[in-house]
C-alpha cells in the first residue's frame, strides 16, 4: 500500500471520529475532501496524533504520554519509525510552499511524493494524494485544483488536511518531527549513512499565543527538548547533528527568527535539529550521544 493510500485510510479513520476529534470534514465543490483539524475549530491531542501519522504517511508509531520540563508538566510525543527516510523527507518534511491567491499554507504529507520535484527514490505513484496544510485559513475549491493538478490526481481523490499553527494539532504536528529533523540535519552537514531506524521524544507546547508566537515556540520544543536515537550503518560525527552544534543555539527561535528578518533562509540551518541525538551502530555495537534536553529553555521559551 502506498503513503498516500495510508494517510487517506487514517484521514477516513478521523472523519469517522470528528466530533470526539474536535474536527470537521468539508466537501469542496470539486469533489476534494477537507478537514478542518485546527484552523476554525479547536482540535485535540489525539487528532494531532492521527495529523502526525498522515504526515508520515502510515509508517511509523506515535503516542502520547506526559513529562516534566523544569517547572512545567507537559505533553509528549514519542515516535518510532523504521526506514526513516521516505516517511520523513519523503513525506513529512514540510517541504511545499503552497501559494495561490491569499492563500498560504506549508505542505506536509505524502502527496509531496507525487510532485515532479520530489526527488529520486523518494517518488510515488498513486490514484490518490493526501496533503496536510499548517494554514491561517481554510483553503477553497482554487487550492484543490492548483494542488490536484500538480500532483496529477482527480480532485475527488485529493484529501487536504489543515490546521494553524497556533493549535493543540499543529503543535503536536510540530513536535512529531523530532526524527525528521535529525535526518534534516544529516543532510544538510551532508553525511551520507544508512538509517535503518528512529526513534524519539518531544514536549508539546501550549498554546500561549497567536501563529506568530507559536511558531517560535514549537520549534523551541525540538531545538531544546527534543531527543532522537537513530540506528545506523557507518561512522558518524554525532556531536554534529543536535542543535547547540548552531551559532544560533542558545536564543529562543522567536528571537533568532525576528533577527533574521522572518527570512527562514537567512537563519543557519543547523539549529532545525534535536536537543540530544544518539546514534547506534549495528555493525558495531557502538553508542554514541551528544547534545542534551535543556529543560530552562524548554520552560523560558512557553512562560514567555
Amino acid at each position: 500500500m502506498t503513503l498516500n493510500a495510508n494517510a487517506k485510510k487514517i484521514a477516513f479513520e478521523m472523519i469517522n471520529r470528528a466530533e470526539e476529534l474536535g474536527i470537521k470534514k468539508h466537501k469542496l465543490k470539486n469533489g476534494a475532501t477537507l478537514l478542518d483539524c485546527g484552523v476554525n475549530v479547536e482540535g485535540s491531542i489525539e487528532a494531532g496524533r492521527h495529523f502526525s501519522m498522515v504526515c508520515l504517511g502510515g509508517r511509523g508509531d506515535i503516542w502520547i504520554s506526559e513529562q516534566r520540563f523544569g517547572g512545567l508538566e507537559l505533553p509528549v510525543a514519542s515516535v518510532k519509525v523504521d526506514s526513516p527516510r521516505v516517511p520523513c523527507i519523503g513525506s513529512q518534511k514540510a517541504g511545499w510552499s503552497v501559494k495561490v491567491g491569499d492563500f498560504f499554507g506549508m505542505g506536509s504529507g505524502p502527496a509531496r511524493m507525487l510532485l515532479d520535484s520530489a526527488p529520486e527514490g523518494l517518488r510515488e505513484d498513486s490514484d490518490v494524494g493526501v496533503l496536510a496544510l499548517e494554514c491561517s485559513v481554510l483553503p477553497g475549491d482554487d487550492v484543490a485544483e492548483y494542488v490536484s493538478g500538480k500532483l496529477g490526481v482527480d480532485a475527488e481523490n485529493l484529501t487536504l488536511l489543515t490546521a494553524r499553527t497556533a493549535s493543540i494539532v499543529g503543535s503536536v504536528q510540530v513536535s512529531a518531527r523530532m526524527v525528521e529533523t535529525a535526518l534534516f540535519k544529516i543532510d544538510h552537514l551532508g553525511i551520507t549513512v544508512d538509517v535503518s531506524s528512529g526513534e524519539g521524544t518531544a514536549p508539546i507546547a501550549p498554546i500561549v499565543g497567536d501563529d506568530n508566537r507559536m511558531m517560535g515556540v514549537e520549534n523551541d520544543m525540538i531545538i531544546y527538548g527534543s531527543s532522537v536515537s537513530l540506528t545506523v550503518a557507518g561512522e558518524v560525527d554525532a556531536s554534529a547533528i543536535p542543535s547547540a552544534s548552531s551559532s544560533e543555539y542558545g536564543v529562543p527561535f522567536a528571537e533568532i527568527f525576528k533577527r533574521a528578518g522572518y527570512d527562514f533562509y537567512k537563519i543557519d540551518q543547523g539549529i532545525f535539529a534535536p536537543a540530544e541525538v544518539t546514534l547506534k551502530n549495528r555493525e558495531t555495537g557502538e553508542i554514541k550521544s551528544a547534545g542534551k534536553v535543556n529543560f530552562e529553555m524548554v520552560e523560558k521559551t512557553i512562560s514567555g
